[in-house]
């Protein structure tokens, strides 16, 4: 059963950002802990158990609480605030994507985020030409009701940040939201606090590497409706957001250019492939507008716990190595796995949590687990 979003208490965020903060917990298994225990508390204290009984060599050690209640200190010094997965105020959108961020932080208007919104990405390099279109797309996208969403980088982000700020605009960021990168957007990314909003899943304090922007960029898709490449490259960031749109079910547009300049390369073959061949925010707003019209799928707020106790009834000492038996290379269904192993569903489900946290499987899209040798 399907339980409605809580808003957590002062102790609980504490709790959840002390599991995700554990190493070797992503936003996944991070999900699945909270959906077998309940709670991030019972989560963090069964983690060595669950472990070990698999025969795991990893060290499940979670941040000294005192670490996580000076990190939400300095989060509201810098003005920002704390939204958790499972809460009312966490966006819907965000929230129905695989794997969602557990815990967004955020500086600014946090209601932009439930709003209509596209997102406009492209080359840093960016011409003049592109630059002024993005704009003009920004500024034509606000005025149609449109909430702008970018990364606040150089070139084509900055443009459309800057001509939305009148009607709202989104920055998602790499590093912490008390970071200005690059350094010469300060202004721009104080404005966007002020007027918009700006958003972050990393802790404050955070300088940005090359790491961090893959999850910047599923956070861009994420919080839209559809996705704008101006100006990109064959092999750039631009081209990572638009196909995370595509695997999130987002709209993807493009702007065509001219074939011999490299910039156009990646939007040119984007069309190519489908995208919507865009020259204006009418064909942006008359493609979502299609959209909308088309029945929605209610989307399920990502975690709904559902303690199970495993019993030595359900859960035979030799259940563990019968898995990894029936498992390979070859990524096999979690349900040819159940009626595999003739087990409950619980119990099979159960194993293969401490099974991931031993580092023993590995999980792929569409349910399937596959064996780490």
């Amino acid at each position: 059963m399907e339980t409605a979003p809580q808003p957590l208490t002062d102790t609980e965020r504490i709790d959840w950002l002390q599991l995700i903060r554990t190493k070797f917990v992503g936003p996944r298994l991070f999900v699945e802990l909270i959906e077998r225990f309940g709670t991030a508390a019972a989560a963090l204290e069964a983690l060595p158990e669950l472990s070990r009984r698999a025969g795991g060599r990893k060290k499940f050690v979670p941040p000294d609480r005192d670490v996580i209640q000076a990190e939400l200190a300095a989060l509201s010094v810098a003005g920002g605030s704390a939204i958790g997965l499972c809460e009312p105020d966490y966006p819907d959108r965000l929230a129905a994507i695989a794997d969602p961020p557990p815990m967004l932080f955020l500086r600014g208007d946090k209601t932009l985020l439930t709003r209509p919104s596209v997102a406009i990405v492209g080359a840093r390099n960016a011409s003049t030409n592109g630059r002024r279109l993005a704009g003009e797309i920004a500024g034509q996208l606000g005025e149609a009701g449109y909430i702008v969403v970018s990364g606040l980088a150089r070139g084509i982000d900055a443009a459309a940040h800057a001509d939305a700020l009148e009607t709202g605009t989104v920055a998602a960021i790499a590093g912490g939201i008390d970071v200005v990168y690059p350094p010469e957007h300060e202004d721009l990314q104080n404005r966007i606090a002020t007027t918009g909003v700006v958003v972050s899943e990393q802790p404050v304090g955070t300088r940005p590497t090359a790491r961090h922007f893959p999850a910047r960029n599923r956070l861009i898709s994420g919080l839209s409706q559809g996705v704008l490449v101006i100006e990109a490259a064959l092999k750039s960031g631009s081209l990572i957001t638009s196909r995370l749109a595509l695997e999130q079910g987002r709209e993807v547009f493009a702007v065509p250019g001219s074939p011999r300049d490299p910039r156009c390369k990646g939007t040119n073959d984007l069309i190519r492939q489908g995208a919507i061949l865009t020259e204006s925010a009418a064909d942006i707003v008359s493609a979502l507008s299609q959209q909308m019209l088309r029945p929605q799928q209610v989307t399920s707020r990502a975690i709904t716990p559902q303690p199970v106790e495993i019993t030595p009834e359900t859960e035979p000492e030799t259940a563990h190595e019968k898995i990894i038996e029936l498992l390979g290379a070859t990524p096999t269904g979690v349900d040819e796995l159940v009626r595999e192993c003739h087990m409950s569903a619980a119990s099979v489900q159960s194993m293969l949590l401490e099974l991931e946290l031993a580092g023993r499987i590995e999980r792929h899209p569409g349910n399937r687990i596959s064996l780490v040798f």
